[in-house]
């Protein structure tokens, strides 16, 4: 049994050795500014899928920041309070890109989410 078990390590370290492409890394500082955000409809299609599927997160989330405040029980409550409040925009926003994703974004437009200063997705 061991020995079919060090096979099965030793063939997924070797699957993960081998999958992983190089990768290059940039100084943000250096980069260009359409570099850093995506302005293409693909970009705008799969964030507005990703919020509007994953906007739920954002109750539970707020709910749990909310248990760290001074007073957690007021602090849990304004949590469930305000985590239905960003999941409902967060779901109505990313319809909107979903709807809208053949459109092209302005360039100085990074996103709907930078105005209310919302993270992109729900779990940054």
């Amino acid at each position: 049994m061991p020995r079919r078990v060090m096979r099965w390590v030793a063939a997924g370290i070797l699957l993960a050795a081998t999958g992983a492409g190089p990768v290059w890394a940039q100084d943000p500082s250096q980069a260009e500014p359409q570099d850093l955000v995506h302005h293409d409809p693909l970009h705008k299609a799969g964030r507005g899928l990703t919020n509007v599927l994953t906007c739920w997160i954002e109750i539970p989330k707020n709910f749990h920041l909310g248990t760290q405040e001074d007073n957690p029980v007021l602090g849990a409550l304004w949590g469930l309070v305000k985590g239905a409040g960003l999941g409902a925009t967060r779901l109505v926003v990313g319809a909107y890109e979903v709807v809208t994703f053949p459109v092209p974004v302005p360039k100085e437009y990074a996103s709907p989410y930078e105005g209310m200063e919302l993270p992109d997705y729900a779990w940054e």
